[in-house]
C-alpha cells in the first residue's frame, strides 16, 4: 500500500533524527576514553537540546529574517538529505526521486544558508566563519563528486538505491582499487565537511581556528538547537554515505518488512558503533592543521578521488 510506504519513510527520517544525537554523544564518549578523561555521557547531547529548547532566545538588534530562519533552513535540509540515504532500505520514495547529485546540491544549500546567516548581523566572527567555511566547501564539493563519480561509474547509475542493489547483487567479493582511493579521499571529506580534526575542533573556540564555531556565535535557544541537531545530523547523514558506497551490508533491498528494517537497524547501529570509535580513534591522534594547509589536505582528497577514477577508467579498459 502506498500509504504503508510514506510511513516507513518517516520513520526512516525519524530514526536519523533520533540517532543523530547519540552518534554524536557516541564519538564524544570514545574520544574522551582515548584521552584518559572523564567520559560524558551517551545522552549529553539530549539533555543539551532539552537546555537549549527551554531557554528564550536572544537575537542580534540587526537580525533580519535570513538569520532567525538559517536554522530552520539548515535542519530542514539535512533531514530531507537523510530522506534521500537508503540508510536502512532502497524501497523508500525519497530515495528513488533523488540522487546523490541533488544530495551534494543539499548540502551546499545549508552551507550557503549558514554562511548567509553569518554574515547577517555584522559580526567580525561570524563573517570570518562564513568566509572560511565558504573556503573549504570550495574545496570539499568537488572532492566529494569525484567519488561519487567513482561509484556511478561502477554502478552506472546517479542513484544511490541502485549503487547499493549493484554490490549487494555481486555475485563474490572483490577489492576494487578505485574505490580504496575513493574511501580515503571521503574520509577526508567527512573530516573537513563535519569540522572535525585535522581541520577544525568542534570543541573549541580559539578564534585562530575556529571555522564552524563561529558562525553560531550569535544564536542561542532553539535556533542554537537546531544548528547543533542539523551538524550532528550531517555527520550522522556523511556515516551513512560512506557505508552506502563501501559497506551496504545490511541494507534491506527486498521489500519493506518490519523484520528486514528491524535487521537492518541493528546493522546500522554496529557500523556506527565502529565508525564513531574509528573517528574518535583518528582525532585522537591527529593535530590540528594550521589553516592555510587545510586547502593542501583538500587538495589531497581531490586528488585521491580523481586517481581511484582513472584507476576504474583504466582497468575497465
Amino acid at each position: 500500500m502506498t500509504w504503508a510506504v510514506y510511513l516507513w519513510q518517516l520513520g526512516v527520517c525519524l530514526c536519523a533524527i533520533g540517532l543523530a544525537p547519540l552518534f554524536a554523544g557516541w564519538v564524544g564518549q570514545c574520544r574522551a576514553l582515548l584521552q584518559n578523561r572523564s567520559a560524558p555521557s551517551l545522552w549529553q547531547p539530549y539533555r543539551v537540546l532539552r537546555k537549549l529548547f527551554h531557554k528564550e532566545a536572544t537575537l542580534a538588534n540587526d537580525a533580519s529574517w535570513l538569520f532567525r530562519g538559517a536554522p530552520y533552513v539548515v535542519f530542514a535540509a539535512m533531514v530531507l538529505a537523510a530522506a534521500i540515504i537508503p540508510s536502512l532500505t532502497t524501497e523508500l520514495p525519497a530515495a528513488r526521486v533523488a540522487d546523490a547529485i541533488a544530495l551534494v546540491g543539499l548540502f551546499a544549500t545549508a552551507r550557503m544558508f549558514m554562511a548567509l546567516a553569518a554574515m547577517d548581523v555584522g559580526t567580525a566572527f561570524g563573517t570570518m566563519g562564513a568566509r572560511r567555511e565558504m573556503m573549504i566547501g570550495f574545496l570539499t564539493e568537488p572532492a566529494l563528486l569525484m567519488v561519487l563519480f567513482n561509484a556511478f561509474l561502477m554502478a552506472g547509475t546517479t542513484a544511490l538505491p541502485a549503487i547499493v542493489q549493484n554490490t549487494l547483487t555481486q555475485s563474490q567479493v572483490t577489492l576494487h582499487p578505485s574505490l580504496a582511493f575513493a574511501a580515503v579521499a571521503f574520509v577526508m571529506v567527512l573530516l573537513a565537511e563535519n569540522a572535525r580534526l585535522p581541520i577544525d575542533n568542534p570543541t573549541t573556540h580559539l578564534e585562530l581556528t575556529m571555522i564552524h564555531e563561529a558562525m553560531t556565535l550569535e544564536y542561542s535557544a532553539r535556533h542554537l538547537a537546531l544548528i547543533e541537531w542539523a551538524s550532528w545530523l550531517k555527520l550522522f547523514n556523511y556515516a551513512c554515505i560512506g557505508f552506502t558506497l563501501f559497506a551496504p551490508w545490511g541494507i534491506a533491498t527486498h521489500g519493506v518488512s518490519p523484520g528486514g528494517i528491524a535487521l537492518a537497524m541493528l546493522a546500522l547501529v554496529a557500523k556506527l558503533a565502529v565508525a564513531g570509535a574509528a573517528l574518535a580513534l583518528f582525532e585522537t591522534a591527529s593535530a590540528k592543521l594550521r589553516l592555510f594547509r587545510a586547502p593542501e589536505f583538500l587538495t589531497m582528497a581531490f586528488l585521491l578521488a580523481v586517481l581511484g577514477l582513472l584507476v576504474h577508467l583504466l582497468l575497465k579498459g
